[in-house]
């Protein structure tokens, strides 16, 4: 075992551990399971890494996100450190040549979508590991209580069985104490440690602003914080938008979202990375993995639907630890349509089996076919030919999710595959013959090893480059040479992906668990409550607020978000606060009070402060004054 300060100082070239830090890798290398909860910028990939590089064999990090995963390896291989991940539309000979490394010792990470871990093949290689730790990231995945709950993340549980002395590390940035339980009882943690960091981001600013134009709001905003921005919008169209407006202020912004091709996504994404585009403005497809510690803002177009996206979200905000602002903007509208989600969110299970049905005449997948194939899904066609609400169609593919039937990508990049089936001597009459299809057979056979013998992943763009031919002629060559029966190939995919997890059940077979859906249909309508205490909330500091609603009673008010700026610029105390407008409520509750009246009996002094937060409470929508004065408390 390797000192964990001397591999942090040689891999990372930090001189010390961030909080709690330290304690989470003592707890892993002491051989507990631990749940570790740190703020978003906290540093939880280095809780795993250390640990696994002072151990002597591999960790297997349980991953939910491809680009996550890709982005983790990417940063491994750049520090030196062997490292690979597994994940949907890699080709078999792939994943297997992977496993066998982990099996010979090669790889130090293993990087698993959630989804792999009860594949025969992936069970068939993992006795021959030497797994020293399994790390689950974004942890809260795995709790029906959690706002992402993704149903593969429970098969965790049969790989511990598998691995039984293995230690767990689950990591999450944002999991409220019911979801922090359900996380250690279905990991199945027993003598546990939980660490809790705290929620209080000290650089980072929040504000709520009701606003009657979001685009000028964000203008100022803007025009008051300099340097690099994220915008974040509820629709794709909105994304577009936004961007246009800004463009025309001369504001450097592009638009971001998964409708764009995997191309698009990464050249935005890349502009913006290095400064060329100052403002991204995106939907919530964008910002898992991406590291950028310079953003100065992110603005929050429309309002999120629960503090645990909205917290991620503005997390990313000020990771170079300097001072950076996270905005909410907001209209009455938004408030009301938050109280209507729920109905939204949960469709009727007829609803849902509707939409399932619907969905296995439009793939035209006969009863009990279909198993783990992923098929290309038009959902825009699927919603215009069916004429279904969208909705509904959203929200129904997402109970089906839940409960396990099937995974819905937006976001998928299958790299196209190739093997060749025709005999050699039967290719060479072909070049003979066919000399406009010679150049890409060439091609293929001097650049891909093994072409003949397995199935191997191809790049259309790298053979447009060695034919010097465009990207249609190829694809079309590709599928001339597959129809000819010369190759079996199959094209490339990064359009939205729809698979079923087992062989299609008829709709009468299709099980939708009602008690499940009441409670999380109630713990989904107690997230929109807090989200909306949080929006309304105009005594408590805005990151205390989000503390508690995190379990973290313990942090100070951060001094820097409207509400303490506020406190601060009138000189007012919490309490004070509190007891001047609860003796307002007093005063109100059967009536409205003529002001003027209430304020004579009080000294000059108190009247000053009683006359604050009166204007505090009408500005803020929480009381009314009518025009002759009366004042009514809501």
């Amino acid at each position: 075992m390797h000192e964990i300060n001397q591999i942090l100082h040689h891999y990372w070239n930090y001189s010390s551990f961030r909080p709690l830090q330290k304690e989470i890798i003592e707890s892993v290398l002491s051989g507990k399971d631990t749940l570790a909860l740190l703020p978003t910028g906290g540093g939880k990939s280095i809780c795993y890494q250390v640990p696994a590089l002072a151990l002597e064999g591999m960790c297997i990090v349980v991953s939910p996100l491809i680009a996550l995963m890709k982005d983790q390896v990417q940063s491994l291989h750049q520090k030196n450190i062997e490292a690979a991940a597994i994940y949907t539309g890699m080709p078999f000979a792939q994943v297997k040549d992977i496993l066998q490394l982990a099996v010979n010792e090669k790889l130090k990470f293993l990087y698993v979508s959630p989804e792999r871990l009860s594949t025969n093949l992936f069970l068939e290689y993992l006795p021959g590991m030497n797994v020293q730790l399994i790390a689950v990231d974004e942890a809260h995945c795995i709790s029906q209580w959690g706002y992402d709950f993704r149903p593969a993340y429970l098969r965790i549980a049969d790989l511990r069985n598998e691995l039984p002395k293995v230690p767990v590390l689950a990591v999450t940035a944002s999991a409220t104490p019911l979801v922090q339980d359900d996380i250690c009882r279905q990991l199945q943690f027993n003598n546990h440690h939980i660490y809790k960091g705290s929620f209080l981001r000290p650089n980072l600013s929040f504000s709520v602003f009701k606003v009657e134009s979001r685009i000028n709001k964000i203008l100022q905003v803007l025009q008051n914080v300099h340097g690099s921005a994220i915008v974040y919008c509820k629709s794709r169209r909105m994304t577009q938008e936004v961007a246009q407006l800004l463009q025309l202020q001369h504001i450097s912004a592009d638009f971001y979202h998964a409708g764009l091709t995997n191309e698009e996504r990464s050249t935005k994404q890349e502009a913006w990375i290095n400064n060329k585009t100052r403002v991204i403005v995106c939907t919530n497809a964008f910002g898992m993995g991406i590291d950028k510690p310079d953003v100065r803002v992110v603005i929050h177009h429309d309002t999120p639907d629960c503090l645990e996206n909205y917290y991620q979200e503005a997390g990313r905000g000020g990771r170079d630890g300097k001072k950076s602002y996270a905005v909410l903007l907001y209209e009455e509208k938004d408030l009301r349509e938050l109280e209507s989600l729920p109905v939204v969110r949960f469709p009727s299970i007829e609803d849902v089996k509707n939409v399932y049905q619907s969905l296995v005449n439009y793939l035209q997948i006969p009863e009990g076919s279909g198993e783990l194939d992923w098929m290309e899904f038009d959902i825009t066609d699927f919603i215009k030919k069916f004429q279904l609400n969208v909705h509904t169609v959203m929200y129904g593919l997402k109970t089906l999710e839940q409960e396990g039937w099937l995974n819905y990508a937006e976001q998928i990049f299958i790299p196209g595959r190739l093997v060749f089936t025709a005999e050699k001597e039967t290719l060479f009459d072909l070049e003979k013959k066919r000399a406009d299809l010679e150049p890409l057979i060439k091609a293929l056979l001097r650049n891909y090893g093994g072409i003949f013998d397995m199935e191997s992943i191809i790049s259309e763009k790298q053979l447009v480059k060695l034919t010097q031919q465009s990207l249609e002629q190829v694809k079309q060559q590709l599928i001339q040479l597959h129809q000819m029966g010369i190759v079996n190939y199959t094209p490339q995919k990064d359009k939205p992906q729809l698979q079923f997890t087992q062989g299609r059940p008829s709709v009468e077979n299709l099980f939708i668990n009602p008690q499940n859906r009441l409670n999380r249909k109630g713990e989904y309508e107690k997230r929109i409550q807090s989200m909306l205490n949080y929006i309304k909330e105009s005594m408590q500091c805005r990151s205390k607020t989000v503390g508690i609603y995190f379990g973290d009673t313990e942090s100070d008010e951060c001094g820097i978000c409207d509400v303490c700026l506020w406190k601060k610029g009138n000189e007012i105390s919490t309490e004070e606060f509190e007891r001047i407008q609860q003796l307002l409520k007093q005063f109100t509750a059967n009536n409205a009070v003529d002001l003027k009246s209430l304020l004579s009996k009080a000294g000059s002094k108190q009247r000053e402060r009683i006359q604050m937060v009166v204007n505090h409470l009408v500005a803020e929508e929480k009381a009314i004054m009518d025009s002759i004065g009366n004042l009514k408390l809501l």
